[in-house]
């Protein structure tokens, strides 16, 4: 129930939006997406008032109540739950048990509830005050990377929150799983501009990607008629008798807009180097226990073992332990009981959440990738500063002036110097764009050596998970299957209808997966549908993209012909011939609309079909 027009922000020399508008109507969850730098939070704190425009205005019904999540943290009340009850409605200030729920979906147990807030750690002090926006339950709720700061049940919880939130809601994540279930449309911000579209990132990413191929289509077309134009100035601009017709096609060719070539994006590009391991077993895990108190211990009595390729995530809550193993398996914390023993050529790699501490602040970008490893050379360096977007004077800069973004992407950097074989990855997608994500997510899918990754993003778990080391209840247990399996089989307790069978599941009670005849089978007949459903519109593409050809031909002889006619001053020949251009143009322009449109419908089968056939394999 907002609307922002002709808004105009910069800071210095880089624009964010020029001349933007949008409509937030009742009811809607917004996603906002757009890379990292480019005006999502800023557009946040236009909204909130927290940041002035250059130009433009924001309009918003009277007494139109926003809520945001402050990084600010103070708190005036005693106990937790006290703190989220001071911002419950004037008509509801003793609905303690609202308070409750909502703390509790956010991971606080009844004991925490009345601990004083300022004994938890930042993140539970962030979550404290998600849970005073939320039950404030304000017109329009703005959330800024909620799922920075929750675990996987937290999250699982809040999705569910939000997917019956009443009023109007505008989200920012770089969770492209977590947003896609729950919003209603995306606003992208790209190129200084906003899009707002109904349905899921997929389709905004791939509007966008349309618009670009037909703008530089168009761009081309609208180019080669110029060059046609200006061909025909210089040939008569010395002939008297054609002088108004020369003198009609200038005043044409400067009152044209000229479409720029658009400006390539740089993506985050990279990927992992392999070190070749000739051994199946990478290592095991023999009764480790661990805790960082005598009397509480956080692991206790854990076995596995890894086997080379295998994609194992470590999930769970907060708190619980995820973090601590991952030390424990780098070598930075030693266990109070139990083995952990690796292969012999084993070399790790290491990204983990405090890590970024170790960044020097007096050393630029390239000086930090370059000290990493004693073997990398300055052009080394240079080309891994350029694949996380550092290119040119940017790998310069110092890392006391990036954000915690660039420095995520500073200590990934750094990974990418050594060979390896082993990956430990502790939550790498924090902090980073939805882009980067994808090519994080691409990047560890193609190494050929083994993950062993903490996670809460359920999209990577699906498509990365062979195995599970799952903290939970006071457990630590492997489980051997995918996280499919694992919803199916056991699931989160947490959540309405989870399956209430023990943690532990042998391999032999897994649901029984397709032979391979019949997934051959089922794939044959899912290629053959594809085949069927989309044979018609690539030939209805094929068609439009034809007619496109052969009217463009036959323009370019009618615009000859209009040359000619010009020239003998044939009035009724130039009369006619005006009538067929303009009729050629109409039909270009629609075949290209119907393009538009056949394209759409093609991707949008397509993916349906690439979805089965992946859910098979």
């Amino acid at each position: 129930m907002i609307s922002i027009e002709n808004l105009n922000k910069s800071y210095g020399a880089q624009v964010l939006f020029d001349n933007v508008g949008f409509k937030l109507n009742a009811k809607e969850r917004v996603g906002l997406v757009g890379r990292n730098g480019h005006g999502k939070t800023t557009l946040f704190r236009i909204i909130t008032g927290e940041e002035e425009t250059d130009l433009g205005t924001l309009i918003a019904p009277k007494n139109y109540r926003i809520g945001y999540v402050r990084q600010h943290l103070s708190f005036s009340a005693d106990t937790v739950l006290g703190e989220g009850m001071t911002d419950l409605p004037p008509q509801e200030k003793d609905h303690h048990w609202k308070v409750e729920k909502i703390l509790a979906g956010l991971g606080f147990s009844t004991a925490d509830m009345q601990r004083h807030p300022n004994e938890f750690s930042g993140g539970y002090q962030v979550r404290l005050n998600l849970a005073k926006v939320l039950v404030s339950e304000p017109d329009l709720l703005l959330l800024d990377e909620p799922t920075n700061y929750l675990d996987i049940t937290s999250i699982r919880w809040i999705e569910r929150f939000l997917l019956t939130w009443p009023h109007e809601l505008i989200l920012i994540t770089h969770d492209r799983g977590f947003m896609d279930k729950i919003v209603t449309h995306v606003l992208g911000i790209h190129r200084q501009k906003l899009r707002k579209i109904t349905g899921t990132t997929d389709k905004y990413y791939q509007q966008v990607a349309q618009d670009e191929e037909i703008y530089e289509k168009t761009r081309l077309n609208d180019e080669r008629k110029r060059k046609e134009v200006e061909l025909f100035i210089s040939r008569f601009r010395a002939k008297a008798r054609l002088a108004n017709l020369v003198q009609s096609r200038v005043k044409a060719l400067e009152k044209a807009e000229k479409k720029e070539k658009l400006v390539g994006l740089k993506d985050l590009e990279f990927s992992f180097q392999y070190k070749p391991l000739r051994a199946k077993q990478v290592l095991s895990v023999s009764d480790l226990s661990f805790g960082y108190h005598k009397d509480n211990a956080l692991i206790r009595k854990l076995n596995c073992s890894v086997t080379a390729g295998d994609r194992v995530c470590v999930v769970g809550k907060n708190g619980k332990g995820k973090t601590t193993l991952l030390k424990l398996l780098a070598g930075t914390l030693a266990p109070w009981e139990g083995d952990i023993i690796y292969h012999p050529q084993i070399d790790r790699g290491v990204y983990e959440q405090t890590n970024i501490q170790s960044l020097v602040d007096s050393r630029s970008v390239a000086e930090e990738i370059l000290y990493s490893h004693p073997a990398t050379d300055q052009q080394a360096a240079r080309n891994i500063c350029g694949g996380m977007m550092f290119e040119g004077d940017s790998a310069l800069k110092k890392i006391s002036v990036l954000s915690g973004g660039e420095k995520s992407r500073v200590l990934l950097g750094k990974l990418l110097v050594t060979p390896v074989n082993l990956l430990l990855l502790d939550e790498p997608t924090n902090h980073l764009d939805m882009d980067s994500c994808d090519a994080l997510l691409s990047a560890i899918d193609n190494f050929e050596g083994t993950v062993i990754m903490v996670t809460h993003n359920e999209m990577f778990l699906h498509v990365l998970a062979t195995r599970l080391i799952v903290f939970h209840d006071d457990e630590v247990m492997v489980f051997d299957g995918n996280y499919q399996d694992f919803l199916d089989k056991v699931g989160w307790q947490d959540d309405p209808g989870a399956k209430s069978q023990p943690l532990t599941v042998e391999a032999s009670q897994q649901p029984a997966r397709l032979t391979k005849k019949m997934m051959r089978k089922q794939r044959s007949e899912i290629v053959a549908e594809r085949s069927k459903v989309l044979k018609p519109i690539e030939t209805a593409i094929a068609a439009a993209e034809a007619k496109i050809h052969s009217r463009e031909t036959e323009l370019d002889t009618l615009n000859r012909a209009m040359v000619d006619a010009s020239r003998d001053k044939d009035g009724p020949r130039i009369g006619e011939l005006s009538q067929q251009i303009h009729t050629c143009q109409t039909i270009i322009d629609e075949q290209f609309k119907k393009l538009e449109t056949l394209y759409d419908q093609f991707e949008e089968k397509d993916e349906r079909f690439k979805r089965m056939l992946g859910d098979l394999e």
